[in-house]
């Protein structure tokens, strides 16, 4: 996808009389590193095609550069290098959530591997699942863009709002330095005790409760049983409480 993209922003870039950076070389060593280490660690997805040009059935102009795919499931393969500094999984999924879901729809896949290697020397495998929705609106906005490198128009910004990938909890954060999480901690701890005699309570008045009753009403309490079983509780000035009993 990427080159394909330059080409497309290469070309706007002439029909606009602007010069491209020339700062765009294909590198490929992440890719040959990463399967190297998966044929190290006897990984059945060594065996699969690398860096290949696919084009969609349909959209001629549709095309994208695989650096694999992952023969058991047919997922797509993507190899990336990554600074360590500040290095976040969800942030790295966010970043390239475009190019995965872009080659996904391509080669209608329905799901994709994104293998990250740090510059710390750590090794990071998420798995992006396909989203039919996110894939429709980056495909309007593809076409937008097209239409402009076509055209000569300026582009404009469309904003998608990528979908939040779901991150396997693998690691523990010490958050002593956190003032918000010191604040809530101290709420929690001084409230545990109340919170638990609360729920025995509920426990308790729902037992109480007759079971042909709908509601329950008593010393500044009300429960109200749904229809479904489900018995919710109201807390009560004494004076309605009295009321509502007369």
């Amino acid at each position: 996808m990427l080159a394909h993209l330059l080409r497309s922003i290469a070309d706007y870039a002439q029909r606009v009389g602007r010069q491209v950076p020339e700062q765009v070389v294909e590198i490929t060593a992440i890719e040959r590193t990463t399967w190297y280490v998966l044929r190290c660690v006897g990984d059945d997805r060594a065996e699969i095609d690398v860096q290949r040009r696919v084009q969609h059935p349909v959209l001629r102009w549709m095309a994208a550069t695989l650096d694999g795919m992952v023969e058991p499931t047919g997922a797509v393969f993507e190899a990336k290098f990554m600074l360590p500094w500040s290095f976040s999984e969800v942030i790295a999924a966010e970043k390239y959530m475009p190019q995965l879901q872009h080659n996904m729809w391509v080669i209608n896949a329905k799901a994709a591997v994104l293998s990250i290697i740090t510059g710390g020397g750590k090794w990071v495998e998420i798995t992006i699942p396909a989203d039919s929705l996110y894939q429709h609106l980056l495909l309007t906005a593809e076409k937008k863009f097209w239409r402009c490198v076509e055209n000569g128009e300026p582009p404009r910004l469309f904003g998608i709002e990528p979908p939040r990938p779901r991150i396997e909890a693998a690691r523990i954060v010490d958050m002593s330095s956190s003032n918000a999480w010191a604040e809530f901690s101290n709420v929690f701890r001084r409230t545990r005790d109340a919170y638990l005699e609360h729920e025995n309570a509920k426990a308790e008045l729902k037992g109480l409760m007759p079971e042909d009753a709908k509601e329950a009403i008593g010393h500044g309490i009300r429960a109200k049983r749904s229809k479904s079983g489900a018995v919710s509780f109201d807390v009560l000035s004494l004076e309605v409480d009295r009321a509502q009993l007369q």
